[in-house]
C-alpha cells in the first residue's frame, strides 16, 4: 500500500519482527524533516536521483548506488534538488518501527 506525504510517498516493501523496508520516492523540491528515532537505526541505498542528505549537520549529496547509513538517534534529512523524482530504499532495523518513532527537529510541513 503508497502512502502519501507532501514530499512524496513510500510504499513498504517488507516487514517482520526486528526489520522493515521501504521503497522512498521524493519529489522534486521535497525534503523529509530533520528528524532522529530513538528505537531504529536505517540503510539508504539510492536508486534513482540525487540525493542531497543531511546527518548530523553535516551536508553531503550521494547518487545512484550509494548506501547511507543512519545509526539510531542520528539527526537526519534527505532534499530532493533535482527535477527528477529521487527514489532509495530505507532499511530500518532495531526494536520498533512505528511512525511515531520518528521526532521531528525541524518540518517544512508544520508536522509534529
Amino acid at each position: 500500500m503508497i502512502q502519501t506525504r507532501p514530499w512524496g510517498y513510500y510504499e513498504i516493501l517488507h516487514e517482520e519482527l526486528n526489520c522493515k523496508i521501504k521503497k522512498i520516492t521524493v519529489r522534486p523540491s521535497g525534503r523529509l524533516s530533520y528528524q532522529y528515532h530513538n528505537k531504529r537505526s536505517e540503510v539508504w541505498t539510492i536508486v534513482a536521483g540525487v540525493a542531497t542528505m543531511t546527518l548530523d549537520d553535516e551536508v553531503s549529496v550521494h547518487t545512484y548506488g550509494h548506501s547511507i547509513r543512519i545509526p539510531q538517534g542520528t539527526k537526519h534529512r534527505v532534499e530532493n534538488k533535482g527535477q527528477d523524482d529521487l527514489v532509495f530504499i530505507e532499511v530500518q532495523h532495531g526494536s520498533y518501527f512505528g511512525e511515531d518513532d520518528i521526532v521531528r527537529i525541524e518540518d517544512d510541513y508544520n508536522r509534529k
